[in-house]
């Protein structure tokens, strides 16, 4: 019996299919949240989420980040470049005024050193913020915008500039430097754009 169901090897139902994809922020959404953390002075999740939507990272790239990948001297550059940990091959991404003196903000408020994390673990047995608590603190993001957990994710965070430049550029080539992606096709899938776009098509065409 064993030996005939090992036997039998089933294909993964989502094999090759993009199951289960994160939807971007929309502009009303990341306003909502900058304002509200903003006001209620919360240095870190202000400069986390302002970083995560510039950098357009990976969730462990972002939180592995240290002082000296954003900063020149003691002032944070308005551009960085870092090496993916997936692809292993070199991200550089802007940083704009507000998410500027965001990080800013962070640093002289925890002190940090160049060569310290920019964001560090609260937990004893990590060095810097987890994945996992970089997921969790972006799940409560979600609950208080009134938003459904089960269509965002870390992957949102860096989908959202992304999507907002093609959008307004129809630039792929722009986009697909951006997420520092190796192939066209890649940035094609990740986005959805080939969807989208006939959607777009599909309603302006009456009949």
């Amino acid at each position: 019996m064993g030996a005939a169901s090992n036997a039998v090897r089933r294909e993964p139902w989502n094999k090759g299919k993009l199951v289960g994809q994160k939807a971007p922020f929309k502009l009303k959404d990341i306003w909502a949240l900058r304002v509200r953390l903003q006001m209620e002075a919360r240095v870190r999740e202000l400069a986390l989420f302002n970083l995560a939507i510039d950098s357009k990272l990976r969730g462990c790239d972002l939180v592995g980040l240290k002082v000296r990948d954003v900063c020149h001297g003691d002032q944070v550059a308005a551009r960085a470049i870092v090496v993916q940990h997936k692809t292993q091959r070199p991200g550089q991404f802007e940083i704009t005024p507000a998410a500027r003196d965001a990080v800013q903000a962070l640093i002289k408020l925890a002190g940090l050193k160049p060569e310290d994390f920019l964001f560090p673990s609260r937990l004893h047995d990590s060095p810097h913020l987890g994945t996992r608590q970089y997921a969790r603190i972006l799940g409560h993001w979600v609950d208080e915008l009134g938003l459904d957990r089960a269509d965002y994710g870390t992957h949102s965070l860096r989908r959202t500039k992304a999507t907002l430049i093609y959008r307004r550029t129809k630039n792929l080539r722009a986009v697909q430097l951006l997420l520092g992606h190796s192939k066209l096709e890649s940035t094609v899938r990740y986005l959805g754009i080939e969807v989208d776009d006939a959607l777009e098509i599909s309603e302006q065409t009456e009949i």
